[in-house]
């Protein structure tokens, strides 16, 4: 047999960014975006609780500062612009040069005090800002010139509770400004090593990770070469995760298909080998009558009946190659239908005992009513042909074969016995494996190709059935089926 050489064109790889970088730089944008929200809540939070307490610092000044200057008389407020000798010393006099109220207030808050004209009483340089006066303790955020600072008001009252004046604190947050610059640096410094840290322990990761990929490409580049590459994923017995899962699977998958392919090349060659004698022989005969047999009844009638023998035999072979082609699509021709169970049994029974008349056949019947399950004709006479031609080829020497059926009020129990050969358990495990065969020169012999058993498996199971086998070398062999009822009757 001539082999053909089949050359496959490789699929061009796209060349594109790596599954690990992908990974690498998603885990880091990520945790970028996660960090800069988090970063952004935790300074938002201490900014508030910072600015809180620079309200109570200027709030607690303010205080201080009202009781230092409290009960205040109308010409200790005059205005700064009045020449310092034509104003009474006083109290506002001696802020300046009085230590213990210097440290009243922080350093860097600007104190200023106003008359009840809003006239600023002092500092006498200081720099103008609107009294507004208030009726009671009150602290604002404002924003002048372009920043932001607190402005504290608390009013002054003289002996009689009059409102003589206000003091005014000004906080520019100048330490508060200068630690969150060093705040909003930490955390730039630390997202730019975070992102180079994270996106290197992501890549390590999605390597470490993805190494069974690496395995499983190798291995399938590998199998495109050569079908028969015994090749496979090795695992990593400390890790036990999809992966490892995955790499197992393929690894199960390759050895049964290889298992179907050299299942399948050895039925090729079998059909090969069994076709080309038949041929060779009808050829002979039709030779043989064009010379000269043609006018010799005895050579015609002879070459006639081994003509149509060897017919015979390649009509089986290509039976079985149609087989071989449904073999994969038995699981979705499933389809519904009202099949009596006796009638179907009594047919393939009949049928079978006038083909082979050398054969003694027996039905044991047990169904006293109608028996009806949800399944094809078609199919349920298929089976029973499956079952009853296997239990014929391995019956050669007692020629005999049981059918029995009965039921339960559930199910319906159909059983196919011949006392043949017998299998033994090791190939019982095996006999509804597509393409298995228990004797492949035997099977060779006998015809078949290792696909009915496992079409009439798939078949039962489908309609939601079961099929066993019970057999022992030497004692014959019994096939049970067991079938939902569909309906009583």
């Amino acid at each position: 047999m001539d082999r053909l050489t089949i050359v496959e064109e490789t699929p061009k790889q796209v060349k594109g960014m790596s599954l690990k970088w992908k990974w690498a730089l998603g885990s880091a944008v990520g945790v970028f975006l996660i960090f800069i929200a988090f970063s952004y809540m935790i300074v938002i939070a201490f900014s508030k609780q910072m600015l809180l307490d620079e309200r109570n610092e200027v709030r607690q000044s303010l205080q201080l500062v009202e009781r230092r200057l409290e009960n205040l008389s109308e010409d200790e407020l005059l205005p700064a612009t009045i020449d310092a000798a034509l104003r009474p010393q006083g109290r506002i006099d001696e802020i300046g040069n009085d230590t213990g109220f210097a440290s009243l207030v922080r350093p860097d808050f600007n104190v200023s005090v106003f008359n009840k004209n809003d006239a600023r009483v002092y500092p006498i340089d200081g720099k103008q800002i609107k009294a507004q006066a208030v009726g009671k303790q009150s602290v604002q955020q404002k924003v002048i010139a372009g920043k932001v600072m607190l402005i504290g008001r608390v009013p002054l009252y003289d002996h009689n509770g009059d409102t003589m004046g206000t003091v005014v604190i000004e906080n520019h947050l100048i330490g508060f400004n200068t630690l969150f610059k060093h705040i909003y640096l930490i955390i730039i410094l630390m997202m730019l090593l975070g992102l180079i840290f994270i996106a290197l322990w992501g890549y390590w990761l999605a390597d470490y990770l993805l190494r069974p990929v690496e395995s499983i490409r190798a291995v399938v580049n590998a199998m495109q070469a050569d079908p028969q590459s015994q090749k496979r994923i090795e695992s990593e017995g400390r890790r036990h995760d999809e992966l490892t899962d995955l790499a197992e699977l393929v690894n199960q998958t390759l050895d049964r298909m290889q298992r179907f392919i050299l299942a399948q090349h050895q039925f090729v060659e079998d059909v090969s080998h069994e076709l080309r004698t038949p041929v060779a022989i009808v050829k002979g005969h039709m030779e043989l009558l064009n010379r000269w047999g043609k006018d010799d009844p005895k050579v015609l009638d002879e070459s006639i009946a081994a003509s149509l023998t060897e017919m015979t035999r390649m009509q089986g072979l290509v039976q079985e190659m149609l087989d071989l082609t449904r073999a994969d699509q038995v699981e979705l021709s499933f389809k519904d239908g009202d099949t009596d169970v006796k009638q179907v049994v009594t047919t393939v029974f009949n049928n079978f005992k006038m083909i082979h008349g050398d054969f003694l056949f027996m039905l044991d019947d047990d169904l006293k009513q109608r028996t009806i399950v949800n399944m094809s004709r078609d199919h349920l006479e298929q089976i029973m042909i499956i079952l009853s031609d296997n239990a014929v080829k391995y019956s050669q020497m007692r020629k005999e074969i049981h059918y029995s059926i009965s039921r339960t009020p559930a199910q319906v129990q159909i059983a196919v016995q011949d006392f043949g050969e017998g299998i033994s358990q090791a190939d019982a495990d095996h006999v509804f494996d597509r393409f298995y065969r228990v004797d492949k020169a035997r099977s060779r012999k006998q015809g078949g190709n290792g696909l009915g058993l496992s079409i009439a498996q798939k078949l039962i199971e489908g309609y939601g059935g079961k099929i066993v086998l019970e057999s022992a070398l030497g004692h014959g062999s019994v096939f049970r089926i067991t079938l939902p009822i569909k309906e009583n009757k």
